[in-house]
């Protein structure tokens, strides 16, 4: 056993660093405060195992190794099913779990079922839960737990379960708004891309363009240099004839050409031009278009989110209003049930004064009786007959007092169903339990009664046989003493009971109301949240409009950018234009203004 301890110990160790396993089954082992130990350090340092089952190992007899255990729980952030059934933990152990899983977030099913928590461990796992927001399933079977506290517990879980579902919904919903985002995002960050290469093609038509006009102008500049050689070689070769002057001005005819052919190669590259831009601009407003429609749609969807975020308001306000209707009913039951347990109080002294009054007259009976019995046997056979027929009275008076005692329990029984049933189905349940239980114990009072009866038939036997036998008259009178004793203890834990139960009904009361105040704060922390999810809504449309407030300057300045390029270009074709009517009008100056220009041809 020891060795299988040692191994136990030895294969927890090497899985602290293990980072494949994820379920883990040590069922039946009886790993005792070493295994305890061991299985806390792995919870501390492993980070792949999600499921780990240890029935049937009796951990919760070891508190050290168990408080161990706990502590390493609650460290460890990966686990999400755990089963400790027949363990037997207690209420300390139940008290050192619910701190464990305070400090967890990850544990989402915890089965103890078949331990020995009770009401204290219930308690401190239900407290538990106020904090802890991830466990969705808790198992406590067979742990003497109260009904209430296992309701409370299932309303504490469905609540973790609604937070969850919430919270899963609003991560969707953010993660859909961030994909639109981003989407949005980059369908401008193309856009803007599109337009940076129209204009960058733009600027290249443009610079090829000027290009092209530059060279005519340098083939223009060529020939008039080559005009201004002829016009030397015709200065220098005056004596040259008619037909140089004929292929001079054919010579020019031919310029001319070039020249009306050149201009109409300059509108044609201004019309294509002015067509292109127009192009460019119709597919900027059909972007534009597109950018409005997207902000559009946008702003239905956040329409549409702030209705559904009204929506949440209304059911929170009509929550509220249940919540408020029913603290009322709770204050007016509580009222209600303090004055019924005032009462039943003050029953209660009446009938203890009743009872000690006649036990003192029966004793004083009793001490006459054995009086008359030492001095005379025959007086005292009387005196026993007397006490028999008293004891007889009192027992009829016992028995009237406890019908009445039980007509008051059955009436009470009734009015207190009848309130119970309006603040849950719950209570009914919880009070037929407690008046069979009332009604198990009123049977055996009857059956008390009857063995009562039985010793009196009993002690008239006894009284027959008294002339033979004076000595048993003591042995009788201590056994009457006794059941004196044991009536006397039945009242007092009566008492008792009807005092716990008054207790419960309390208690339950308080843990009903901080299950409403926990309900509260809950509603209060869904409220929270829906604030905050309208402030990341009002940020994301700020960010959006901000966004496409940039775009639309970004987009004015490329249009700027795209006129002071159109005007550059109408500025140069301007210019080009009036070098080109300098140059015609210097061409024909100087063919004016040549010594051969007035000559006419000869005859």
């Amino acid at each position: 056993m020891k060795y299988f301890r040692i191994c136990v110990k030895l294969l927890l160790h090497g899985l602290c660093s293990n980072t494949t396993v994820k379920f883990l089954d040590l069922k039946g082992n009886n790993l005792r405060i070493i295994g305890a130990e061991a299985l806390g350090k792995l919870l501390r340092q492993n980070k792949s195992i999600r499921s780990l089952i240890l029935e049937w190992n009796s951990l919760g007899l070891w508190e050290e190794g168990f408080s161990f255990f706990c502590q390493g729980l609650g460290a460890n952030s990966f686990l999400q099913r755990l089963d400790l059934r027949n363990n037997q933990i207690n209420h300390q152990g139940a008290g050192e779990l619910a701190m464990a899983l305070k400090r967890n977030a990850s544990l989402q099913e915890l089965d103890l079922r078949w331990n020995n928590i009770g009401l204290l461990g219930g308690r401190a796992l239900l407290n538990c839960l106020h904090s802890n927001k991830t466990l969705k399933r808790l198992e406590l079977a067979g742990n003497n737990v109260p009904s209430d506290i296992l309701k409370a517990v299932e309303q504490a879980l469905d609540h973790n379960q609604d937070r969850q579902t919430i919270l899963s919904e609003t991560r969707s919903r953010t993660q859909v708004l961030s994909k639109e985002v981003l989407s949005l995002k980059n369908e401008k960050a193309k856009q803007f891309l599109d337009l940076m290469d129209t204009i960058d093609r733009q600027k290249e038509e443009i610079a090829r363009s000027s290009r092209m006009s530059a060279a005519r102008v340098s083939q223009l500049q060529e020939a008039l240099d080559e005009q201004h050689s002829i016009m030397n070689s015709l200065k220098a070769k005056l004596q040259m004839t008619e037909a140089a002057l004929a292929l001079s001005e054919q010579k020019v005819h031919s310029l001319g050409e070039l020249l009306s052919a050149m201009k109409q190669e300059q509108t044609s590259m201004a019309e294509h031009h002015l067509k292109e831009l127009q192009q460019q601009k119709q597919e900027g407003a059909d972007r534009e278009g597109k950018l409005f429609r997207e902000l559009s749609a946008a702003s239905e969807k956040n329409l549409l989110l702030r209705n559904q975020v009204d929506e949440l308001e209304k059911k929170c306000k009509v929550q509220q209003d249940q919540l408020f209707q029913v603290k009322q009913d709770l204050t007016n039951t509580t009222a209600e049930l303090k004055l019924r347990a005032v009462q039943a109080e003050e029953r209660l002294e009446v009938e203890k004064r009743r009872f000690k009054q006649s036990l003192e007259d029966v004793e004083s009976l009793r001490l006459k009786e054995v009086d008359c019995m030492t001095q005379h046997i025959e007086a005292s056979e009387r005196s026993m007959q007397e006490r028999i027929q008293r004891l007889e009275a009192v027992r009829i008076a016992l028995e009237e007092e406890l019908s009445q005692v039980k007509a008051a329990a059955l009436s009470e029984r009734g009015q207190a169903e009848e309130e119970l049933i309006k603040v849950r189905n719950q209570a009914r349940l919880e009070e037929q339990q407690r008046l069979e239980h009332l009604e198990e114990k009123l049977r055996l009072m009857t059956e008390s009664r009857d063995e009562a009866q039985n010793c009196c038939l009993k002690q008239k036997q006894v009284v027959g046989e008294a002339q033979a036998k004076a000595s048993q008259l003591s042995l009788h009178v201590d056994r009457l003493r006794r059941q004196i004793e044991e009536l006397q203890q039945d009242l007092n834990s009566k008492e008792q009971e009807k005092v716990t139960e008054v207790n419960k009904v309390k208690v339950e009361l308080q843990e009903q109301i901080g299950h409403l105040q926990a309900e509260r704060t809950a509603q209060e922390g869904l409220k929270e949240k829906i604030a905050a999810l309208e402030r990341q809504l009002k940020a994301l449309s700020s960010n959006h409009r901000e966004a496409l407030l940039d775009k639309e300057g970004e987009i004015s300045m490329l249009l700027e950018k795209l006129r002071m390029k159109e005007a550059e270009i109408s500025r140069i074709r301007e210019e080009e234009a009036q070098r080109a009517s300098f140059l015609q009008n210097a061409i024909m100056a100087y063919v004016q203004g040549s010594p051969l220009g007035p000559l006419s041809p000869r005859k």
